[in-house]
Protein backbone atom coordinates (compact mmCIF):
# COMPACT_ATOMS: atom_id res chain seq x y z
CA UNK A 1 0.00 0.00 0.00
CA UNK A 2 1.19 3.33 -0.99
CA UNK A 3 1.11 6.14 1.88
CA UNK A 4 -0.16 9.65 0.81
CA UNK A 5 1.63 12.03 -0.54
CA UNK A 6 1.84 15.68 0.79
CA UNK A 7 4.08 18.77 -0.29
CA UNK A 8 4.30 21.68 1.80
CA UNK A 9 6.13 24.47 1.41
CA UNK A 10 8.21 27.40 3.68
CA UNK A 11 8.11 30.76 2.30
CA UNK A 12 11.87 30.92 0.85
CA UNK A 13 10.14 29.51 -2.72
CA UNK A 14 6.69 29.22 -3.07
CA UNK A 15 6.59 30.02 -6.71
CA UNK A 16 8.41 26.11 -7.20
CA UNK A 17 6.73 24.47 -4.65
CA UNK A 18 3.62 25.57 -6.83
CA UNK A 19 5.01 24.60 -10.35
CA UNK A 20 6.20 20.64 -8.56
CA UNK A 21 2.48 20.66 -7.40
CA UNK A 22 1.14 21.17 -11.01
CA UNK A 23 3.72 18.60 -12.17
CA UNK A 24 2.51 16.02 -9.85
CA UNK A 25 -1.29 17.11 -9.91
CA UNK A 26 -1.11 17.22 -5.98
CA UNK A 27 -2.33 20.05 -4.00
CA UNK A 28 -0.09 22.12 -1.96
CA UNK A 29 0.16 21.01 1.70
CA UNK A 30 -1.74 23.19 4.19
CA UNK A 31 1.13 24.90 6.54
CA UNK A 32 0.61 28.21 8.27
CA UNK A 33 4.30 29.34 8.41
CA UNK A 34 4.42 32.88 9.65
CA UNK A 35 5.98 35.36 12.21
CA UNK A 36 5.49 36.64 15.84
CA UNK A 37 6.15 39.93 16.64
CA UNK A 38 9.65 39.65 17.43
CA UNK A 39 10.30 37.92 14.18
CA UNK A 40 10.41 34.59 15.19
CA UNK A 41 8.63 31.66 13.25
CA UNK A 42 5.62 30.31 13.64
CA UNK A 43 4.28 27.04 11.77
CA UNK A 44 1.14 25.29 12.37
CA UNK A 45 0.59 22.22 9.96
CA UNK A 46 -3.02 22.80 8.78
CA UNK A 47 -3.70 19.21 7.56
CA UNK A 48 -3.47 15.55 8.40
CA UNK A 49 0.13 14.11 8.42
CA UNK A 50 0.04 10.95 10.46
CA UNK A 51 2.03 8.06 8.22
CA UNK A 52 1.91 10.42 5.94
CA UNK A 53 5.17 10.91 2.89
CA UNK A 54 5.90 14.51 3.93
CA UNK A 55 8.18 16.55 1.08
CA UNK A 56 9.00 20.15 2.74
CA UNK A 57 10.96 22.39 -0.46
CA UNK A 58 12.70 24.92 0.70
CA UNK A 59 15.81 26.45 -0.89
CA UNK A 60 17.77 28.06 2.27
CA UNK A 61 19.31 30.99 0.10
CA UNK A 62 18.55 34.51 1.33
CA UNK A 63 17.42 34.99 3.94
CA UNK A 64 19.86 32.54 4.50
CA UNK A 65 19.27 32.22 8.23
CA UNK A 66 15.43 32.81 8.32
CA UNK A 67 14.81 30.08 5.59
CA UNK A 68 17.06 27.56 7.23
CA UNK A 69 15.19 28.19 11.07
CA UNK A 70 11.93 28.08 8.74
CA UNK A 71 13.16 24.62 7.33
CA UNK A 72 13.93 23.08 10.85
CA UNK A 73 10.69 24.43 12.51
CA UNK A 74 8.48 22.59 9.87
CA UNK A 75 10.18 19.24 9.68
CA UNK A 76 10.21 19.61 14.25
CA UNK A 77 6.02 20.00 13.58
CA UNK A 78 6.14 17.54 10.56
CA UNK A 79 8.18 14.97 13.24
CA UNK A 80 5.75 15.68 16.17
CA UNK A 81 2.43 15.31 14.01
CA UNK A 82 3.68 11.53 13.44
CA UNK A 83 4.57 12.28 9.81
CA UNK A 84 5.40 9.10 7.95
CA UNK A 85 8.48 10.26 6.43
CA UNK A 86 10.01 13.91 6.12
CA UNK A 87 11.60 14.58 2.57
CA UNK A 88 13.77 17.92 2.97
CA UNK A 89 13.64 19.25 -0.82
CA UNK A 90 16.45 21.73 -0.93
CA UNK A 91 17.15 23.13 -4.53
CA UNK A 92 19.60 25.39 -3.01
CA UNK A 93 21.62 24.27 0.01
CA UNK A 94 22.91 27.38 2.19
CA UNK A 95 26.37 27.58 4.36
CA UNK A 96 28.04 24.74 1.31
CA UNK A 97 30.67 26.95 1.04
CA UNK A 98 32.35 26.02 4.00
CA UNK A 99 32.97 22.30 3.52
CA UNK A 100 36.31 22.02 4.59
CA UNK A 101 38.93 23.88 7.03
CA UNK A 102 41.46 25.74 4.65
CA UNK A 103 42.51 28.01 7.35
CA UNK A 104 43.11 27.80 11.27
CA UNK A 105 40.00 28.27 13.45
CA UNK A 106 37.76 28.69 10.81
CA UNK A 107 33.94 26.43 11.10
CA UNK A 108 33.16 23.73 8.64
CA UNK A 109 29.44 25.30 8.44
CA UNK A 110 28.39 22.88 5.89
CA UNK A 111 28.47 19.91 8.38
CA UNK A 112 26.84 22.31 10.92
CA UNK A 113 23.96 22.62 8.50
CA UNK A 114 23.71 18.83 8.11
CA UNK A 115 23.61 18.15 11.93
CA UNK A 116 20.98 20.33 12.59
CA UNK A 117 18.63 19.38 9.96
CA UNK A 118 19.43 15.88 11.10
CA UNK A 119 18.86 16.67 14.58
CA UNK A 120 15.65 18.43 13.64
CA UNK A 121 13.97 15.17 12.40
CA UNK A 122 14.55 14.69 8.60
CA UNK A 123 14.99 11.61 6.80
CA UNK A 124 16.01 12.14 3.97
CA UNK A 125 17.62 15.17 1.56
CA UNK A 126 16.98 15.54 -2.21
CA UNK A 127 19.22 18.36 -2.89
CA UNK A 128 20.26 19.91 -6.42
CA UNK A 129 24.09 20.86 -7.52
CA UNK A 130 25.96 20.76 -3.86
CA UNK A 131 28.48 23.14 -3.72
CA UNK A 132 31.20 20.34 -3.18
CA UNK A 133 29.82 16.02 -3.33
CA UNK A 134 31.47 15.08 0.08
CA UNK A 135 28.66 17.21 1.85
CA UNK A 136 26.43 14.24 0.92
CA UNK A 137 28.81 12.31 3.77
CA UNK A 138 27.92 15.06 6.70
CA UNK A 139 24.39 13.62 6.63
CA UNK A 140 23.94 10.25 8.45
CA UNK A 141 20.78 9.84 6.13
CA UNK A 142 19.81 9.42 2.71
CA UNK A 143 20.89 11.71 0.65
CA UNK A 144 19.87 12.00 -3.56
CA UNK A 145 22.11 14.76 -5.21
CA UNK A 146 20.62 15.57 -8.38
CA UNK A 147 22.22 17.86 -11.40
CA UNK A 148 20.38 20.47 -13.01
CA UNK A 149 22.81 19.36 -16.05
CA UNK A 150 20.08 17.44 -18.02
CA UNK A 151 17.38 20.67 -17.83
CA UNK A 152 20.49 23.07 -18.88
CA UNK A 153 22.12 20.02 -21.48
CA UNK A 154 19.14 20.75 -23.31
CA UNK A 155 18.81 24.36 -23.89
CA UNK A 156 22.49 24.34 -24.88
CA UNK A 157 22.45 21.53 -27.54
CA UNK A 158 19.72 24.15 -29.23
CA UNK A 159 21.90 27.23 -28.92
CA UNK A 160 26.02 25.80 -29.47
CA UNK A 161 27.68 22.71 -31.31
CA UNK A 162 30.69 21.08 -30.91
CA UNK A 163 32.83 24.51 -32.00
CA UNK A 164 31.76 25.75 -28.54
CA UNK A 165 34.53 25.15 -25.29
CA UNK A 166 33.24 24.34 -21.90
CA UNK A 167 35.13 26.45 -19.68
CA UNK A 168 36.01 25.35 -15.99
CA UNK A 169 36.28 28.36 -13.75
CA UNK A 170 38.84 27.04 -11.81
CA UNK A 171 40.51 23.73 -10.75
CA UNK A 172 37.71 22.67 -8.35
CA UNK A 173 34.94 22.01 -11.31
CA UNK A 174 37.29 20.13 -13.86
CA UNK A 175 35.04 17.63 -12.97
CA UNK A 176 31.75 19.26 -13.82
CA UNK A 177 33.20 20.82 -17.09
CA UNK A 178 34.60 17.64 -18.61
CA UNK A 179 31.29 16.34 -17.90
CA UNK A 180 29.47 18.94 -20.16
CA UNK A 181 31.51 19.01 -22.85
CA UNK A 182 31.62 15.15 -22.85
CA UNK A 183 27.60 15.27 -23.49
CA UNK A 184 27.93 18.56 -25.70
CA UNK A 185 31.04 16.60 -27.61
CA UNK A 186 33.11 20.37 -27.16
CA UNK A 187 36.43 20.94 -26.25
CA UNK A 188 37.29 22.22 -22.79
CA UNK A 189 39.50 24.31 -21.06
CA UNK A 190 40.91 25.30 -17.79
CA UNK A 191 40.81 28.96 -15.47
CA UNK A 192 43.92 28.78 -13.24
CA UNK A 193 42.58 31.31 -10.66
CA UNK A 194 43.51 32.78 -7.40
CA UNK A 195 41.32 34.08 -4.45
CA UNK A 196 43.26 36.46 -2.57
CA UNK A 197 40.16 36.79 -0.41
CA UNK A 198 36.21 35.70 -0.33
CA UNK A 199 34.08 36.92 -3.05
CA UNK A 200 37.53 38.16 -4.77
CA UNK A 201 39.03 36.37 -7.81
CA UNK A 202 42.26 37.10 -10.03
CA UNK A 203 42.64 35.06 -13.44
CA UNK A 204 46.13 34.09 -13.71
CA UNK A 205 45.80 31.72 -16.82
CA UNK A 206 43.72 29.88 -19.27
CA UNK A 207 44.56 26.26 -19.97
CA UNK A 208 43.06 25.24 -23.38
CA UNK A 209 41.75 26.82 -26.52
CA UNK A 210 39.04 28.94 -26.83
CA UNK A 211 40.48 31.56 -29.92
CA UNK A 212 37.59 31.74 -32.44
CA UNK A 213 35.39 29.60 -30.34
CA UNK A 214 31.94 29.98 -28.23
CA UNK A 215 33.02 29.76 -24.72
CA UNK A 216 30.79 28.46 -21.97
CA UNK A 217 31.77 29.41 -18.61
CA UNK A 218 30.02 26.14 -16.24
CA UNK A 219 29.83 26.66 -12.47
CA UNK A 220 27.23 25.66 -9.69
CA UNK A 221 26.91 29.13 -8.57
CA UNK A 222 27.09 32.65 -9.34
CA UNK A 223 27.18 34.95 -6.57
CA UNK A 224 29.03 38.87 -6.67
CA UNK A 225 29.96 37.85 -10.79
CA UNK A 226 32.81 38.81 -9.89
CA UNK A 227 34.76 35.38 -10.56
CA UNK A 228 32.47 34.65 -13.50
CA UNK A 229 33.54 38.62 -15.35
CA UNK A 230 36.85 38.27 -14.72
CA UNK A 231 36.99 34.85 -16.43
CA UNK A 232 34.73 36.31 -19.11
CA UNK A 233 37.04 39.32 -19.68
CA UNK A 234 40.07 36.96 -19.90
CA UNK A 235 38.68 34.51 -22.42
CA UNK A 236 37.63 37.60 -24.73
CA UNK A 237 40.94 38.53 -24.40
CA UNK A 238 42.67 35.20 -25.62
CA UNK A 239 40.33 35.34 -29.09
CA UNK A 240 36.89 34.18 -27.84
CA UNK A 241 34.05 34.33 -30.65
CA UNK A 242 31.78 34.60 -27.78
CA UNK A 243 31.51 34.13 -23.86
CA UNK A 244 28.29 32.81 -22.15
CA UNK A 245 27.66 31.46 -19.01
CA UNK A 246 25.56 29.06 -17.25
CA UNK A 247 25.17 27.69 -13.79
CA UNK A 248 22.50 26.21 -11.22
CA UNK A 249 22.22 28.69 -8.73
CA UNK A 250 22.26 32.36 -10.06
CA UNK A 251 22.44 34.25 -6.55
CA UNK A 252 23.24 36.96 -7.99
CA UNK A 253 24.18 39.38 -4.61
CA UNK A 254 25.45 43.03 -4.55
CA UNK A 255 27.12 44.48 -7.56
CA UNK A 256 26.40 40.75 -9.55
CA UNK A 257 24.06 42.27 -12.55
CA UNK A 258 25.66 45.36 -12.78
CA UNK A 259 28.85 43.92 -13.31
CA UNK A 260 27.67 41.13 -15.73
CA UNK A 261 26.33 44.06 -17.53
CA UNK A 262 29.31 45.44 -17.95
CA UNK A 263 31.18 42.63 -18.80
CA UNK A 264 31.75 41.09 -22.22
CA UNK A 265 29.01 38.18 -21.77
CA UNK A 266 26.13 37.41 -24.24
CA UNK A 267 23.93 35.63 -21.94
CA UNK A 268 23.90 34.17 -18.48
CA UNK A 269 21.60 30.78 -18.31
CA UNK A 270 20.93 30.07 -14.50
CA UNK A 271 17.56 27.89 -12.66
CA UNK A 272 15.01 28.63 -10.61
CA UNK A 273 16.80 26.61 -7.98
CA UNK A 274 16.05 29.90 -6.06
CA UNK A 275 13.52 33.16 -6.24
CA UNK A 276 14.80 35.25 -8.30
CA UNK A 277 14.52 39.29 -7.96
CA UNK A 278 12.32 41.19 -11.02
CA UNK A 279 15.51 43.17 -12.22
CA UNK A 280 17.19 39.90 -12.72
CA UNK A 281 13.86 38.45 -14.40
CA UNK A 282 13.63 41.33 -16.74
CA UNK A 283 17.53 41.25 -17.56
CA UNK A 284 18.25 40.45 -21.45
CA UNK A 285 21.30 38.78 -20.29
CA UNK A 286 19.55 36.14 -18.23
CA UNK A 287 17.84 33.20 -18.95
CA UNK A 288 16.23 31.29 -16.42
CA UNK A 289 15.23 28.02 -16.77
CA UNK A 290 12.72 25.52 -14.51
CA UNK A 291 14.04 22.82 -12.68
CA UNK A 292 10.45 21.94 -11.53
CA UNK A 293 9.99 18.58 -13.84
CA UNK A 294 13.34 17.14 -12.55
CA UNK A 295 12.61 17.48 -8.91
CA UNK A 296 9.11 16.33 -9.24
CA UNK A 297 10.10 13.45 -10.91
CA UNK A 298 12.41 13.01 -8.37
CA UNK A 299 9.97 13.85 -5.64
CA UNK A 300 7.34 10.87 -7.47
CA UNK A 301 9.96 8.43 -7.24
CA UNK A 302 11.15 8.66 -3.86
CA UNK A 303 7.39 8.04 -2.88
CA UNK A 304 6.75 5.25 -5.22
CA UNK A 305 10.11 3.83 -3.48
CA UNK A 306 11.28 3.57 -7.14
CA UNK A 307 14.66 4.21 -8.43
CA UNK A 308 15.70 7.55 -9.30
CA UNK A 309 19.52 6.47 -10.38
CA UNK A 310 18.37 7.31 -13.76
CA UNK A 311 18.09 11.38 -12.74
CA UNK A 312 21.73 11.14 -11.33
CA UNK A 313 23.36 12.32 -14.87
Amino acid sequence: MIKALTIFSGNAHRALTESICRQLEVPMGRAEVTRFADGEVYVEIKENVRGVNCFVVQPTCTPVNDNLMELLIMIDALRRASAGSINAVIPYFGYARQDRKTKPRTPISARLAADVLTAAGVTRVLALDLHAGQIQGFFNIPVDHLYAMPVQMEYLKAQFGSEAVIVSPDAGGVERARAFSKRLNCGLAIIDKRRPAANVAEVVNIIGDVKGRDAIIVDDLIDTAGTLCAAARAIKDQGARSVSACCTHGLLSGPALERINAAPIEQVIVTDSIPHRRDVVENPKIKILSVAPLLSEAVKRIHTGDSISSLFI
